[in-house]
């Protein structure tokens, strides 16, 4: 597991913690966005890979800058890790739907400060940062959150964008050609089942797409898999306009 920066402009800058080499557990990535000295994580990862992804952390930023992390939704790969943050550092402020709050403290840690975040979405302050929670319901939680950074153009996407890789993957979709369709191409045949398997509604999907398109994006950066960059954004998101979701029904 290692950390890499993918955006850097003055005292604002964006981390991926990813390894697409464990095999014990599903892959997941940790982003990190560090502004002005202050530090959030998305989702964190889960309790098996802590240690890891607390090492490969450290690399880039003090732990102790860490006040707030942002939890798009309640499974226990990207939240079950709270009790041991919490231990690590108590003045953490724990983000997400309102609806998981209660459910997310079955995880322990039931000092930490979690704020639930209202459907239609609010604004975390993060330095000079002004970060903004995009309602993604259904997608593939019925209280769902994505995290938008205007001035980085980065769109931490939860688990839209998510594809299940081979070992050894980069951190990118393909950052070399972002103009050529034939990684993309390549890349999106491992996410189509894991998008119509848990990715429920196409009436929700239709407005997740129809709310970022109006967004300035550089960077779609799910929790599992790859980052898309440059043109691969557009191309992701007009995939998934015209996938039918919530259609995989038999198991693999």
């Amino acid at each position: 597991m290692k950390a890499q920066k993918f955006y850097s402009e003055g005292s604002h800058h964006w981390y991926v913690i990813y390894d697409q080499d464990e095999t014990r557990v599903i892959d997941s990535n940790v982003y990190a966005c560090q502004v002005d000295g202050h530090s959030l994580l998305c989702d964190p990862g889960g309790f098996e890979v802590f240690p890891q992804v607390f090492a490969s952390l450290v690399d880039v930023l003090p732990p102790s800058s860490v006040e707030q992390a942002f939890v798009s939704h309640q499974d226990p790969d990207i939240a079950s890790s709270l009790p041991l943050w919490n231990a690590c550092n108590k003045g953490i402020t724990w983000h997400t739907s309102r609806l998981w709050v209660g459910f997310i403290r079955h995880y322990g840690a039931l000092d930490a400060t979690i704020q639930g975040i209202p459907d239609d979405g609010a604004e975390l302050t993060l330095g000079s940062a002004r970060l903004q929670a995009i309602p993604a319901h259904y997608l593939h939680s019925s209280g769902n959150f994505h995290l938008y950074d205007p001035q980085a153009k980065v769109l931490f996407s939860g688990d839209v964008g998510a594809a299940l890789l081979p070992a050894g993957h980069d951190a990118f979709v393909d950052r070399r050609e972002v103009d050529s369709p034939k990684a993309f191409d390549e890349h999106i045949r491992h996410a189509e089942y894991f998008h119509k398997r848990w990715m429920p509604s196409n009436e929700a999907k239709r407005d997740w797409c129809e709310r970022v398109s109006r967004l300035d994006i550089d960077f779609l950066c799910p929790q599992h898999g790859a980052i898309y960059s440059g043109a691969n954004v557009r191309r992701f998101i007009d995939w998934f306009a015209a996938l039918d979701v919530g259609s995989a029904v038999h198991s693999r």
